[in-house]
């Protein structure tokens, strides 16, 4: 594991995007699994902004999760990084990997996982991502796997689908057979809401055994925590 805390989610924004970029220019078949979220919005707007020529046609893009919607509906995390990022850069339509939000759950969960299959090459039996990008919330979840449907981390399925606690909304979400299968996993956490559950994971305390975000814990021991100041704390 390496933590890499930064002044602020600007900061965070701006190193993610060089380590990011760093990746993509000096491989020619680049797979990435993107992060719904504030802070991947900042990264991608920064992307967009300052790295708008690097060879994006070397990336796959895919997504660690989708909400159950359409794709121009505002909740959508494909929409959000089509505005953000790929509305303003130069990167293959097929190269573009969506959830498919609009379609049934279950169906797509199966779809996409069979899709990983197709397209990734595999290791230790498991589509294998170059990159993952991950968020975590202020309750410990990440990716769409939230504390109330932990046991859904353990699936043998490469998707699932995952229920907001709150909202109900489904989401169709990796599981950590993938997530912890990647070469490298980076995390991007930001805000003084995170500090609590961060703490708590960066110690191994008997509390973090709670939060999905604590089983990330991918094989290659390449673990990386992108974070601000207000999240990491003292």
């Amino acid at each position: 594991m390496e933590i890499r805390a930064y002044k602020d989610k600007q900061e965070v924004a701006r190193e993610f995007s060089e380590f990011l970029a760093e990746r993509i220019a000096s491989h020619k078949n680049y797979n990435v699994a993107l992060s719904g979220g504030s802070t991947p919005k900042i990264v991608f707007d920064y992307l967009a902004q300052h790295y708008a020529d690097i060879p994006w046609g070397n990336v796959h893009f895919y997504w660690g999760d989708e909400r159950c919607v359409s794709p121009s509906d505002d909740e959508s995390n494909y929409k959000m990084t089509l505005d953000h990022l790929l509305s303003k850069i130069s990167i293959p339509k097929e190269n573009i990997h969506r959830v498919l939000g609009e379609n049934d759950p279950e169906g797509e969960a199966k779809r996409y996982g069979q899709l990983l299959v197709e397209k990734l090459k595999t290791a230790n039996g498991i589509p294998q991502f170059d990159l993952v990008i991950l968020g975590m919330g202020s309750d410990g979840h990440t990716a769409s796997i939230f504390p109330h449907e932990i046991e859904l981390w353990d699936s043998e399925k490469n998707c699932v689908v995952a229920i907001h606690p709150d909202s109900g909304q489904r989401r169709v979400s990796l599981t950590g057979r993938v997530i912890n299968n990647a070469k490298e996993v980076a995390f991007l956490v930001t805000g003084a809401d995170k500090k609590e559950k961060v703490t708590s994971i960066l110690a191994k305390d008997g509390a973090s055994k709670n939060y999905p975000a604590s089983l990330v814990d991918p094989k290659s021991g390449k673990l990386y925590w992108f974070m601000d100041e207000a999240a990491k704390g003292a």
